[in-house]
């Protein structure tokens, strides 16, 4: 019994074989016959040469428009994730057309196929020795040329492939687009900062520079006016070096910002010419007068004069005086030739005029140098001024100058002087006229201004006693006016704080003229407390 069944066995083994033969051997002859219109010989494929990332000659006329531009693998990817998304869904293919990719994919994957890479199939596993029947009929082709023939093959089957590597074409564009956008950007914020760095350097050596030059200038300047800025620095701090230096220092940088103030003026009248000179060639006597102004302004020293200003500060003022005589002969020497002979008759008739004076005029005796201090104790001072006299304490108006005309005395020797303000400094200072007093008494004369004073005494054109229209009287008034010599300029005292004091010895007979200046001021008045007095000769002064 039991040979005969494995008799049987042995029969339906042997038959089970037979029939797999015949199915290996049609499915054989049935896949070579499908394949053959992808890759026609397996020559080709076998070829190095084929083993590039782009499809041949051969192949790219197989590839549509709408493939081109990728990279085979990345199109590959899109091509088997489609494949693996949409197969039994959107795509329905044919068994042999399954078994046409399944092969292009293990070609792809693993190359060409061999026993090592193979699987063992089971007896019955049809589709499995299908597929690796269509995996051997792709030969020696290369992985790169496997993926081609994956898209190539999906594309011909599925419409719908095209939609999606269409927009995968537009997505990796763009994506391209914005990398390339991104890198010119960054290229660009380098290339703006690499500027902005050179840019700052060079302002840095232009402030450098420009600072460098502005030392130099102010050190020149401040060697020249030093001297002259101590001097007046100790007549207004006697005793306190702190506050001189202050004081020099501030003088100092008021007369470089002048100075600078004149070169840019300068140098906009020589660009204002320059434009002249293109628009009107007519100008030339013009051009050539600036520029004759102009050297001769740089072959004079620059007189300084020192002020102080409304905030109470001091400045200096650059007084180009022989500069602007020298200006105004200049211009008398270029008017028109039409008028020499009158300007030199007149020349002349001057001459003789100033030859007569200067004979009339007598020799001044010298003038000596004035002392002057401050001190302490403003309020009582200013107590004790109210208890002596009352007419010693003189509101200033806005605006206003008052003169204090003291004469000398003869039995007196050299005048003294005290004040103080109230809350605000005053502008002081001390002229001599050289006039015989009339008279041992104090006066007071209050102007708008410091130069309405001589107008003032002179104005005689409402005044009865003169008589009308006496124009020549009036003009040997005027003419007749006694001389005056300036003892002490008009500078602003801070007359709050301290008592300022001062002497001078008498130089002769005359009138002393103390000057309260408040011509400055706008809007405030200033209240004044003072005194003045002389002493005989041999009295000995302590100023301290």
């Amino acid at each position: 019994m039991a040979s005969v069944d494995n008799d049987d066995l042995s029969s339906s083994a042997k038959i089970t074989e037979d029939i797999e033969k015949l199915s290996v051997a049609g499915n054989d002859n049935q896949m070579e016959n499908k394949t053959k219109n992808i890759y026609d010989d397996n020559k080709n494929h076998n070829n190095p040469e084929n083993s590039e990332a782009k499809l041949d000659n051969k192949q790219d006329d197989e590839f549509k428009p709408h493939l081109t531009g990728f990279e085979i693998r990345d199109l590959y990817k899109i091509a088997l994730n489609f494949y693996k998304e949409k197969e039994g869904k959107a795509v329905h293919l044919s068994y042999e057309d399954k078994l046409k990719l399944v092969a292009f994919t293990q070609q792809a994957t693993h190359g060409k196929c061999t026993p090592e890479n193979s699987p063992e199939l089971g007896v019955l596993d049809v589709i499995g020795k299908d597929r690796r029947l269509a995996w051997q009929n792709l030969g020696d082709i290369t992985k790169d040329q496997a993926m081609e023939g994956f898209v190539v093959l999906l594309d011909k089957l599925c419409p719908l492939f095209r939609t999606v590597v269409e927009a995968q074409k537009r997505n990796i564009e763009e994506q391209k687009r914005l990398k390339q956008a991104e890198a010119q950007k960054k290229l660009d914020d380098e290339l703006r900062e690499k500027e902005a760095a050179e840019e700052k350097k060079r302002e840095e050596a232009d402030r450098v520079q420009r600072e460098y030059q502005r030392r130099q200038i102010q050190d020149a300047l401040n060697q020249q006016t030093y001297y002259q800025f101590k001097a007046y620095a100790e007549q207004q701090y006697p005793g306190n070096p702190e506050e001189q230096g202050v004081l020099i220092r501030q003088l100092q940088e008021q007369h470089y910002h002048r100075y600078m103030q004149q070169l840019h003026q300068n140098r906009l009248m020589i660009d204002e010419s320059a434009e002249l000179d293109k628009k009107d060639p007519d100008q030339e006597r013009e051009r050539e007068r600036s520029r004759e102004i102009t050297a001769e302004d740089n072959q004079f020293k620059p007189d300084l004069k020192i002020m102080i200003n409304d905030d109470n500060k001091t400045e200096i003022i650059i007084d180009n005086a022989k500069s602007l005589d020298k200006k105004k002969i200049d211009d008398d020497e270029l008017d028109d030739d039409d008028n020499e002979d009158d300007e030199n008759e007149a020349a002349n008739d001057k001459n003789k005029n100033d030859d007569e004076d200067s004979d009339d005029q007598p020799d001044w005796p010298p003038i000596e140098t004035p002392k002057m201090w401050t001190r302490p104790g403003v309020d009582e001072f200013k107590k004790l001024i109210k208890r002596e006299s009352g007419d010693a304490v003189i509101k200033v108006g806005h605006g206003e100058t008052v003169t204090v005309r003291v004469p000398t005395h003869e039995d007196g020797s050299c005048l003294f002087w005290e004040f103080a303000t109230d809350g605000y400094d005053i502008g002081f200072g001390v002229y001599f006229e050289w006039s015989k007093p009339d008279t041992n008494q104090v006066s007071v004369h209050i102007s708008e201004s410091e130069d309405d004073d001589d107008d003032e005494i002179y104005d005689s054109g409402e005044d009865l006693e003169c008589g009308p229209g006496n124009e020549e009287n009036r003009t040997e008034l005027k003419t007749a006016a006694a001389p005056i010599s300036v003892i002490i300029p008009i500078y602003r005292r801070d007359s709050q704080d301290e008592i300022y004091a001062g002497s001078h010895t008498y130089p002769g007979q005359g009138i002393y003229l103390l000057k309260f200046d408040n011509s400055y001021s706008l809007w405030r008045s200033k209240t004044l407390y003072y005194r003045v007095y002389y002493t005989r000769p041999g009295f000995a002064n302590d100023s301290s």
